[in-house]
């Protein structure tokens, strides 16, 4: 059985797949593939928001992150250390990372609050577990209430 958050973060991504822009997201940083993508909130369930202390609203997202290792046999999830930020215009937020371990699923999440229509932008930066570096990534996404 597939754990809540995870359906919800699925179920997000497959109704984002109707619009090329919203496809699955990710980039390589050697043998490291980091993928990220940017959910509303009120596409969250109340009950799952609540099981992971996720405040709902029309005005807040979450940033969700996950990294795999490009190993012989495939790729496999790993932990990673993070630190980053979002910002737009007018407001700049540090990014506090909840990881999540659902079965062998690793990822982290952050919530951030938004202003309907305007691009955010991102900076993270993660050390996956096993890296001899750490890894910046830069990214904008734009936001709409829903």
């Amino acid at each position: 059985m597939v754990p809540r958050l995870t359906t919800a973060l699925l179920l997000s991504f497959l109704l984002s797949l109707g619009s090329a822009a919203h496809a699955q997201q990710s980039e390589r940083f050697g043998p490291f593939e980091l993928h990220y993508s940017v959910v509303n909130t009120t596409f969250l369930e109340p009950q799952v928001a609540a099981t992971y202390g996720i405040t709902r609203g029309k005005k807040r997202a979450i940033l969700n992150l996950a990294v795999r290792e490009h190993v012989e046999t495939g790729t496999e999830a790993r932990t990673m250390q993070l630190k980053g930020r979002t910002w737009d215009l007018i407001q700049n937020q540090d990014l506090t990372f909840q990881e999540v371990r659902e079965g062998p699923a690793i990822y982290y999440i952050a919530e951030f609050s938004f202003i309907n229509e305007e691009w955010r932008f991102f900076e993270v930066h993660f050390r996956p577990e096993g890296a001899g570096e750490t890894y910046t990534f830069k990214f904008k996404h734009q936001l709409y209430i829903n």
